[in-house]
């Protein structure tokens, strides 16, 4: 093998071997993101005179409903460790079932949240009807754009997975990136919906 060759072929090893730490560079990154919104979120709804947050003129976010769409993605959670465990001990085969229902289970939480958010819509908040509104759209749209995000990257492994293809670094990258997705929710879900 040449020279070139073969330094293209340890670049790409090396990068793969290196998807994991990279994912966590990058969720690491996300965390803060977060933990910024959430704190900015938590100092105005704090400094809001007692009895004006939520403004009365805009409708109270659905905490108890919303709680299902938590579980979901918290069983599609235990599912992407399922497909985990299962691909580094029996291989690829007995990853197939715990990951399609991690991707069915997290579709399903995407597409609940979008008919809360049409709701929500309707019922008058916006990203600028009130201090709520932005927040909500701001760091729950966030979250959104991060599951769709992961959601593309369990697809690819799921495609990986069905054509024999999947590296189990690839595979450990995407957990790390669906857990982070969906172990931020239910902070999520406990400061803003609340």
């Amino acid at each position: 093998m040449s020279d070139a060759v073969s330094t293209r072929v340890a670049g790409r090893r090396g990068f793969t071997d290196h998807a994991l730490f990279g994912m966590a560079i990058f969720v690491f990154t996300e965390v803060m993101l977060f933990a910024a919104f959430t704190s900015a979120f938590l100092i105005i709804r704090n400094s809001t005179p007692p009895g004006m947050w939520p403004p009365e003129d805009q409708p109270r976010l659905p905490f108890e409903r919303t709680a299902f769409n938590t579980l979901l993605l918290l069983a599609s959670g235990a599912f992407m460790v399922w497909a985990g465990r299962a691909f580094a001990r029996r291989g690829a085969s007995a990853a197939r079932v715990p990951l399609s229902l991690a991707l069915v289970a997290g579709l399903a939480f995407v597409g609940l949240q979008g008919v809360e958010w049409t709701g929500l819509l309707a019922q008058g908040l916006t990203m600028t009807s009130s201090q709520i509104g932005g927040f909500f759209y701001l760091i729950v749209g966030c979250h959104a754009v991060h599951a769709l995000c992961a959601l593309g990257l369990l697809a690819v492994c799921w495609r990986g997975l069905m054509t024999g293809t999947l590296k189990a670094s690839r595979l450990a990258a995407a957990q790390l990136f669906w857990l982070f997705v969906v172990l931020v929710w239910p902070v999520v879900w406990l400061v803003v919906y609340r």
